[in-house]
């Protein structure tokens, strides 16, 4: 049908020519109420944005040169963050010659992960980017039930 015929058509009717699928070789167009049409889209849009799951960062600090009491209080804070469904950033900055003891924060935040490992999974390897370290642990997703 041609654009001129099916804009008649519509006018006619009180509606709109709307095209669904302009890209195709034979442009598919509809006879509907525009407005009514948007509304939709806009409820669609913002229920999918309602069931959407906003994960969070959190982040902990460590040091080379941590005790075991702040340690414990550390992965604590971080079983927390983890088990209300947030990701956790775990970072170290080395000031000064700290630097010096890079392989043995990555010896920690491997033991950090470990004490961890029944609510976390390691999504990012501790890596050394100038002078920060730094680790992400995510929580353990859900196995669905059938």
């Amino acid at each position: 049908m041609h654009s001129k015929d099916a804009l008649r058509i519509a006018d006619d009717r009180g509606y709109d020519l709307v095209c669904v699928a302009p890209n195709v070789a034979v442009p598919v167009c509809k006879l509907m109420d525009y407005s009514k049409y948007r509304y939709d889209q806009i409820k669609k849009a913002r229920e999918a944005k309602k069931n959407q799951k906003v994960v969070t960062v959190k982040e902990v600090r460590l040091s080379p040169t941590i005790d075991t009491g702040d340690f414990a209080t550390k992965q604590k804070a971080a079983r927390r963050f983890l088990t209300d469904g947030d990701k956790v950033k775990v970072s170290c900055r080395f000031r000064g010659r700290m630097i010096e003891y890079a392989n043995k924060t990555k010896e920690l935040f491997v033991k950090f992960a470990a004490g961890l490992e029944d609510v976390a999974v390691i999504e990012q390897q501790p890596s050394l980017d100038g002078r920060n370290m730094f680790m992400q642990l995510g929580p353990i997703p859900e196995k669905k039930k059938n």
